[in-house]
């Protein structure tokens, strides 16, 4: 059974760039966009910005420099500053790994977003897009003022899961054959004693070629699960809240297709419970946490794997691996290839030599002219993915096509006939490494 509703949608604004979704990459790309000289808007299903950051509180902020050499620079290194400069950021040396608070990440992202003279449409959720010829006329969302549309020059999918791309019709990266990674609900604990060397020594980030796992507690609980059943779990991975006796936690994990409402609410709903039993677990199995209490679980289970596009160019492991440097790189990507098994307790993990390189033909697809994918939904083999999908990459991404954006609705050329050359110079004047 099926309705149909026919109803008139008002535009409520009218823009050269619209960014949707203000996560990682997504913010940073309206703030490009608005510094390039865009009007700019950004469109955000929370009332706040940071996505997976705030709203999955996933910690740290990963990689922004690799080999004693950064990586991610300009936009996103000038927001690592000012959280830092608030009292919100530790710089984790050498990888400049960031350990945030996340209430003041959501402020300086905000604020940044604010100076820049973006229009923000939050508490926003994208249902629709008006596509004519492949190319997006309005987006169409959901909020309490009712159904509301945005027409744009350019459209920068920053959504994570490829939302406006999949909309659109822009083909994706295949899935068949493998698993999607598991989902995690990260939740957060006071009353830990974070001055014990079991934790301290695993909640700073600070070393090249380490996986910041607590072995002696995956070693514990390895063998609790071998007696009774407990809940699947990964890592676990803690990361500091920068306060005394608090912490973040990823260890949960489950199966999950974030894009399928059914399968991801049955998921977040098992990891809910699962973010108690083990708080339980840590409770009564290790001194540091006897007296922790959980105090918080993310606003959202965060999806490692979803939706990305299949773009003019998809970067291979091949080509990631061995850090080809693309004519057309306009962003790099330093954390380890990363593949979580879901059932399962450990991780598929490969270190990087060197640093990788983004080319801007994987941020759109041929047939879409004023479309750019940023962050999770870029085009990407499956191993190459399992790096970028990381937020230091992601802004990088997002800086890159921000200004791509901005320069396409300014020239009125396709983004695939966008000046690459001018794109980079542009970059390199923002502090981009590339």
């Amino acid at each position: 059974m099926e309705i149909v509703l026919n109803k008139r949608v008002p535009v409520a604004g009218e823009y050269d760039v619209v960014v949707c979704g203000g996560g990682p990459s997504g913010f940073i790309a309206a703030i490009a966009a608005a510094g390039a000289g865009a009007r700019t808007a950004l469109i955000e299903r929370y009332g706040f910005l940071g996505g997976m950051a705030t709203a999955g509180l996933v910690m740290p902020i990963s990689v922004f420099s690799y080999n004693d050499e950064r990586v991610i620079g300009g936009i996103p290194w000038n927001f690592v500053e000012r959280l830092r400069d608030m009292g919100g950021a530790i710089v984790e040396q050498p990888l400049n790994n960031i350990s945030f608070d996340p209430e003041l990440y959501k402020l300086c992202a905000q604020r940044m977003v604010n100076e820049a003279g973006v229009d923000c449409y939050m508490n926003s959720w994208i249902s629709d897009c008006d596509v004519s010829d492949g190319t997006i006329r309005h987006v169409i969302f959901e909020n309490k003022n009712g159904t509301e549309a945005l027409s744009g020059k350019v459209f920068i999918d920053a959504t994570g899961d490829a939302d406006i791309a999949h909309m659109a019709g822009v083909p994706m990266q295949p899935v068949e054959g493998w698993p999607l990674q598991p989902a995690s609900m990260i939740f957060c604990l006071d009353g830990v004693d974070t001055e014990s060397e079991l934790v301290k020594s695993v909640m700073h980030h600070n070393k090249q070629g380490v996986n910041f796992h607590c072995e002696p507690i995956r070693a514990k609980l390895a063998e609790i699960s071998e007696k009774k059943d407990i809940p699947s779990f990964g890592g676990p991975w803690f990361c500091t809240l920068i306060r005394k006796g608090a912490i973040a936690v990823n260890m949960s994990r489950r199966a999950a297709d974030a894009c399928d409402n059914r399968d991801f609410s049955r998921a977040e709903q098992a990891l809910r419970e699962d973010a108690f039993a083990l708080t339980q677990l840590l409770r009564e199995n290790f001194p540091e946490f006897k007296d922790c209490r959980l105090s918080a679980t993310a606003a959202q289970a965060g999806p490692r794997e979803t939706r990305r596009i299949l773009g003019a160019h998809t970067i291979t492991a091949g080509e990631y691996l061995n850090a080809f440097n693309y004519p057309d790189s306009v962003s790099r990507g330093c954390h380890p290839i990363d593949i979580h098994i879901a059932g399962e307790n450990y991780q598929n993990l490969r270190f990087l030599e060197k640093a990788a390189y983004v080319p801007y033909r994987a941020l759109y697809a041929g047939d879409f002219p004023n479309l750019l994918a940023s962050g999770r939904c870029l085009s990407a083999d499956r191993e190459a993915f399992a790096s970028l999908r990381v937020q230091a990459s992601a802004m990088g991404a997002g800086q890159a096509s921000g200004v791509a954006a901005a320069m396409c609705a300014k020239s009125g050329l396709s983004v695939a006939d966008a000046d690459v050359a001018k794109l980079q110079a542009e970059l390199r004047k923002l502090g981009a490494v590339i």
